[in-house]
């Protein structure tokens, strides 16, 4: 992800001797996403993967360690937190809170097929189901409150038939309730680029740090939105059926679900569109950037909006 705070091999080195991993032999920083401050740290024991967090506070951080450590238990592929020698997840480097985890194999995909989407359908229900037993909580931090706190952010920078789609599509999330929805952990941020691929099975899920309590059904919406996208930004029928059919067999869906399928996919297109449009415009200063492309979000939204029953068909239950 895009590196907001510097970080000398020196000052790692130091930083290191609060662990048993070794000493360092090569510091990289990560040049793609943007929220935290990421680097790939190779020492004399392994590789891993250092975060210091920018926007996140120490006392929200031990929700998402604790987590990726209790799904790494339970055998999901991910990320397992490393313990320092006084046995805490979280350290503090350059003064931010920080953490090292394991490094996980494999690269993200740019082209997937309906074989990937199965797989990945079927993966995030285990997540889910691994989830249940995880007692801590976190309410989503890109939800209602956030959206009402964005939207008027953004509008100044949209043209007229934009920001009308966005202000109504945040009017109706607004009134749409999904508190009825079986709900649990989700990952919120179930990209491409956030599954690693170790040849054809998956090494890594990675990025926990929107994780949170909500809609199980939210979370597939989103992994939906990317990994089964046709170039017209409509979902390809055979990968959507893929993903779900998988994740049916894992959690089976529940009838209610499907009646609020086309309102979780349109959820998901805002959220992403928001945030994009927020790091487009209003970014912080890093020394590498990357900012994805909002209207990729707001052709999404449209053609699910406009292709409603056509999303219903395709739902498994």
């Amino acid at each position: 992800m895009s590196v907001f705070t510097t970080v000398t091999p020196g000052q790692l080195s130091a930083w290191l001797r609060n662990y048993s991993i070794g000493t360092l032999t090569q510091l990289e920083g990560i040049a793609a996403g943007i929220e935290n401050t990421n680097f790939f740290v190779t020492t004399t024991h392994g590789r891993y993967v250092l975060t210091l967090f920018e926007n996140l506070k120490a006392g929200e951080l031990p929700f998402y360690l604790n987590l990726m450590a209790h799904l790494s238990r339970h055998g999901i592929p991910s990320p397992r937190p490393i313990a320092s020698l006084a046995n805490e997840y979280l350290g503090v480097l350059n003064g931010r809170p920080a953490a090292i985890v394991t490094c996980v194999p494999g690269n993200d995909l740019q082209q997937v097929d309906a074989g990937h989407c199965a797989t990945i359908g079927g993966l995030l229900a285990e997540m889910h189901l691994a989830g249940a037993s995880y007692r801590a909580k976190m309410p989503n931090p890109r939800g209602p409150r956030w959206l009402r706190a964005a939207v008027p952010k953004v509008l100044p920078f949209l043209d007229q038939r934009a920001a009308t789609l966005l202000k109504d599509e945040a009017r109706f999330q607004a009134l749409y309730r999904r508190a009825d929805l079986p709900r649990g952990v989700i990952h919120a941020d179930l990209f491409r680029d956030n599954v690693l691929w170790d040849g054809l099975r998956v090494g890594g899920i990675i990025d926990f740090y929107f994780a949170c309590n909500d809609a199980l059904l939210y979370d597939v919406a989103i992994a939906v939105n990317d990994w089964c996208l046709n170039e017209d930004f409509a979902v390809d029928h055979e990968r959507t059926m893929a993903l779900l059919a998988a994740y049916h067999e894992v959690r089976p869906f529940v009838a209610i679900e499907r009646e609020a399928w086309p309102a979780m996919l349109r959820a998901g297109a805002l959220r992403f569109w928001i945030s994009r449009l927020y790091d487009l415009h209003l970014p912080r200063p890093g020394v590498l950037t990357h900012a994805k492309d909002p209207q990729h979000c707001q052709r999404m939204l449209e053609q699910h909006i406009a292709r409603e029953a056509e999303l219903l068909r395709l739902f498994v239950t």
